[in-house]
């Protein structure tokens, strides 16, 4: 197999209605995380690396942050002549409900593409991941469709996990979803699938024919038909299903083990770029095991926190264990902790807002507190 014939298609809203705050005003794909990046670079990123050309995001509604984010796609190299990134948004004002419907409803680009295979990717995965590698091995398997799982606990958000029972040989031997887990330890499919298009657009017509809308009974249909293999997924990954999930992933960041782990320099992360000056910080200043991005001015103290673009700490202020995205204004003498402020938020001087690791307080993008 090779890479140039796989089609790229990345779900922007995977479980937008898990993370209300966070995806209020934006797509789940586009959440501002660790300071420069959004979500959606990291499977862009990681479809580019490994050499897949055309890409297409499929967006329910909130995407104009996600628009202005991708653009031409040129970030992440997908903008030449034989490569292509598309966003593909609802048409006539109509959103779908669900993945069968949506993917019908595509089969107009989708039929168009020359390519003989089709990834499917959440847009909520955070992880550095070798996409030649899954398809050597759907070669060698000579599988029809491949799912990457991964083992671990039932992250937050997920009501109905689908998860596999997988032989020696790679082989699925059985899918279920929605299973009594709990805390156990599980192989979930909540990565991406690797299928031929003709499969998919076949069982899609045959499911929305049947009125059967749920794409996990159609893949756990699909064992019964097809050769169904899965791939393990054993690098670091971080699924954003939830306000605490997205707030633990971040608080990750300042581990230097998981740095490594997701910016590996052969397989780089990329993202749009916003030309701003260095960050300074002034003579008062405190600064301890953060992330500081570009263009911020730091007068105040500030440890264990993610800081984005642009973002201005007031002299006397003390943040710890919080997360600021770009453009925000914090005030002198403000005390947070365990805080998540969105963008462009205004805090005037000498306010004092606490949250708990568990229970971290929002801030609404462009609220004045």
């Amino acid at each position: 197999m090779r890479s140039n014939d796989v089609l790229g298609l990345v779900f922007a809203d995977t479980l937008d209605d898990k993370i209300p705050e966070l995806a209020a005003s934006r797509t789940t794909a586009s959440i501002p995380i660790g300071g420069k990046y959004r979500l959606i670079d990291f499977v862009l990123s990681n479809m580019s690396n490994s050499g897949i050309n055309n890409v297409g995001i499929i967006a329910k509604s909130n995407f104009l942050s996600l628009t202005d984010h991708v653009g031409s796609g040129s970030a992440y190299d997908l903008s030449k002549r034989r490569s292509n990134l598309t966003l593909l948004t609802p048409y006539n004002g109509k959103a779908f409900s669900n993945y069968v419907e949506t993917i019908y409803n595509m089969h107009g680009y989708i039929d168009h593409c020359r390519e003989e295979y089709v990834m499917l990717s959440p847009g909520n995965v955070v992880t550095n991941f070798d996409y030649n590698a899954l398809f050597d091995f759907y070669s060698r398997k000579h599988a029809d469709i491949v799912l990457v799982y991964k083992h671990g606990t039932v992250p937050d958000g997920y009501e109905r996990p689908l998860t596999v029972e997988v032989e020696n040989s790679g082989k699925v031997s059985r899918i279920m979803i929605t299973p009594e887990v709990g805390e156990e330890e599980v192989d979930q499919v909540y990565g991406s699938i690797l299928i031929k298009k003709s499969i998919l657009m076949e069982e899609i017509k045959v499911a929305l024919s049947l009125n059967q809308l749920d794409i996990k009974r159609l893949i756990q249909k699909a064992l019964e038909k097809y050769s169904v293999y899965a791939y393990e997924n054993t690098g670091y990954t971080a699924v954003i299903s939830s306000i605490n999930s997205y707030f633990n992933f971040n608080m990750d960041l300042m581990k230097k083990e998981v740095r490594d782990a997701l910016f590996n320099p052969k397989r780089p992360i990329y993202t749009k770029v916003r030309d701003d000056a260095p960050s300074r910080y002034g003579l008062d200043s405190s600064v301890k095991n953060s992330i500081i991005a570009q263009g911020c001015v730091i007068d105040g103290e500030v440890e264990n926190c993610v800081i984005s673009k642009g973002v201005y700490v007031g002299k006397g202020a003390k943040l710890t264990n919080c997360i600021v995205m770009q453009d925000t204004k914090i005030g002198r003498n403000t005390k947070l902790n365990y805080v998540i402020i969105d963008k462009d938020v205004v805090i005037d001087n000498e306010r004092s807002l606490m949250g708990f690791e568990s229970y971290p307080i929002y801030i609404a993008k462009k609220s004045v507190v």
